[in-house]
């Protein structure tokens, strides 16, 4: 009994935790960034420099820092800081990449419903 007790412990130590639901900001937009040389990154193929505060969150949710993604070619969501910086970056799932529609752009965002509850938006 002492034995299976043990081995449900270890196993249940060793199990991976339950990924929770992440909460996007209604403003956050989809789209393909590749740092280049921080802070410096194109944003759907454009030039685009990353905000001194950026946050980039890995598919974990984990912080992630710039520099450790040089090159890659990644789908995220994004949010703006006021001067057109890129302040927030979320490393997207399979699930959340799956997840459509998904705006691309400010004026999508504004023209389309979005519900933070479900994390899903829908076209007019």
């Amino acid at each position: 009994m002492n034995r299976c007790v043990f081995v449900l412990s270890i196993a249940l130590a060793f199990a991976p935790p339950a990924q929770a639901q992440r909460v996007f900001e209604n403003n956050a937009l989809r789209g393909e960034l590749v740092v280049v040389a921080p802070p410096e990154a194109l944003l759907n193929g454009k030039p685009v420099r990353l905000s001194p505060g950026v946050r980039i969150r890995n598919q974990q949710n984990m912080i992630q820092l710039s520099g450790s993604l040089l090159q890659q070619k990644m789908l995220v969501h994004y949010t703006l800081d006021g001067m057109g910086q890129v302040r927030e970056v979320w490393l997207l799932t399979d699930e959340e990449a799956r997840r459509l529609p998904w705006p691309r752009s400010l004026e999508e965002s504004q023209r389309w419903q979005f519900d933070p509850t479900l994390q899903r938006w829908t076209k007019p």
